[in-house]
């Protein structure tokens, strides 16, 4: 470990050096950290794809079914809940760089916002550029939010990760949730990287109790491709949210969906995340998705 406010380049939660999975170099979780008061969920998918965005509508479609809800946004620009904060909250990095890495001299009102409709916001932020893990951000932020009692008033937690899985530390918030949930477009990346995804959640399924939820298909008028590659490899949709203009708006407006001026179209997409969250809530089952090699997914999308 180093000393002041230099970040450990080892990750947390070594418990007894087991591997985390074969060819990983992580460990597995402590027990202490894990999260055992709340629905957890973790929403992955391509850098840029949505997933704030589904994130935020989605925490508050839980609020409006009358639960508490924490949103964890984990990416570095830290911007995962500005749409329910309307500000670029400080991370929990920040936070404990500012006192020397000793988290019992902060109080909650230091690192946790409450946004729209009484969901509440944290953003664990992430190491220096080129150093340290993002898994290590994730443990310290479970273990400071646990240290201050605040996940057991929690219904719902949602991590909102940082694009795709290419590494150990990104699939973090995987050793904490019940149910994975990918964000897609009907795109050839898109999907590509939903494939690395599923890899990743099947990889941390040996060792943990998170399953994969679902497949969101997001900013896409057509899911045909979507449907192509879930169909091969044994997925589903559970929500489909079209490419409309207020969407863009939204976010433009520091606005979560549910704050902007009414219309069919805005009501119909605001009745999907309604309906995403109760089903959610209520529990879906895993999904047994089995991983195509690179070649195939090649060999498989696209139009004649």
């Amino acid at each position: 470990m180093t000393e002041g406010n230099r970040i450990p380049l080892t990750p947390v939660g070594h418990a007894g050096g087991v591997d985390d999975g074969e060819g990983s170099v992580q460990v597995h979780q402590d027990p202490s950290v894990a999260i055992d008061t709340a629905k957890v969920f973790a929403v992955y998918g391509k850098g840029g794809i949505g997933k704030s965005t589904t994130s935020s509508n989605l925490s508050v479609a839980f609020s409006k079914l009358g639960k508490r809800v924490l949103q964890i946004g984990c990416d570095p620009k830290h911007d995962s809940t500005f749409t329910l904060t309307k500000t670029l909250m400080p991370t929990v990095i920040d936070v404990l760089e500012s006192v020397d890495f000793h988290g019992e001299e902060l109080t909650p009102d230091d690192f946790v916002y409450e946004g729209y409709n009484g969901v509440m916001c944290v953003e664990a932020g992430g190491p220096p550029a080129g150093t340290g893990c993002g898994g290590y951000v994730v443990g310290q932020t479970v273990k400071l939010l646990k240290e201050h009692h605040l996940l057991e008033d929690t219904d719902v937690v949602i991590f909102d990760v940082l694009g795709d899985v290419v590494c150990g530390g990104f699939a973090a918030p995987l050793q904490h949730a019940q149910r994975a949930l990918i964000v897609t477009a009907n795109d050839f990346d898109s999907i590509f990287a939903m494939n690395r995804i599923v890899a990743a959640i099947q990889a941390k399924s040996k060792n943990y109790k998170v399953r994969l939820g679902g497949v969101i298909a997001n900013r896409s008028a057509a899911c045909d491709q979507i449907d192509l590659f879930n169909n091969k490899i044994g997925l589903e949709r559970v929500a489909h949210f079209p490419d409309l203009d207020v969407i863009r708006r939204s976010r433009l407006k520091k606005s979560t969906l549910f704050e902007m001026e009414e219309s069919p179209e805005l009501e119909a997409v605001q009745q999907e995340y309604l309906r995403l969250a109760k089903a959610l809530w209520e529990g879906v089952e895993p999904q047994l998705g089995a991983p195509m090699k690179d070649r195939e997914i090649f060999d498989l999308l696209g139009f004649d």
